[in-house]
């Protein structure tokens, strides 16, 4: 069972909608309890960093969410500022992040030209051998939505780069932790994978 924790900052209607349309079974996860039955985690995202991390802690999951990715490593998906909170932190905001991926999440620069926030489909560009790509094509269009960007702090943990101005993280990795900054719900083919 595929669980999509409700912490009070993210589009669940959409996911609902597209899992529904693919006939997986997936359950909406208000509490640790029912956090604790699930096989895959979807953390989605939308907002401040700093208001997606108060959130999340307020839920009652926090503590579970942690035993469960980092000690019994559940595979977890974070989307969207889903994505960032997996980071140490953000320039966004001044809470510590979750940590799961040594990363800091940072401001596209305004002097490249470029509109801010990043809107609309653009190719992606995924690592070999990232599970969360297996049966895409190898330059797949996603929807993002978004003015900061996930940085590495080790190349090993990037999964997938897209470019708007430069190239920048789209798609981070470690171990049973993913993170992606454009919105699977809007491409099938992904979400029928995870």
């Amino acid at each position: 069972m595929i669980g999509i924790v409700d912490y009070g900052v993210g589009n669940l209607n959409a996911f609902v909608n597209i899992y529904k349309k693919l006939a997986i079974p997936i359950q909406i996860l208000k509490n640790s309890a029912e956090l604790e039955h699930v096989e895959k985690i979807i953390l989605p995202g939308v907002g401040a960093f700093d208001y997606a991390i108060e959130k999340l802690n307020q839920s009652g999951m926090r503590e579970t969410l942690d035993r469960m990715v980092l000690q019994e490593k559940k595979p977890v998906l974070g989307i969207c500022v889903g994505m960032q909170i997996l980071a140490n932190s953000s320039e966004e905001g001044k809470l510590p992040g979750l940590g799961y991926i040594d990363a800091t999440v940072k401001k596209f620069p305004e002097n490249k030209g470029i509109n801010l926030p990043h809107m609309g489909w653009n190719d992606v560009q995924p690592a070999p051998y990232i599970p969360i790509f297996n049966g895409l094509e190898s330059e797949p269009l996603f929807y993002f939505l978004h003015s900061y960007y996930f940085v590495c702090n080790n190349a090993d943990n990037i999964a997938a780069t897209a470019n708007y101005g430069d190239d920048f993280t789209c798609a981070a990795s470690s171990g049973n932790i993913f993170g992606v900054q454009f919105h699977p719900e809007k491409a099938t083919a992904m979400v029928s994978g995870y």
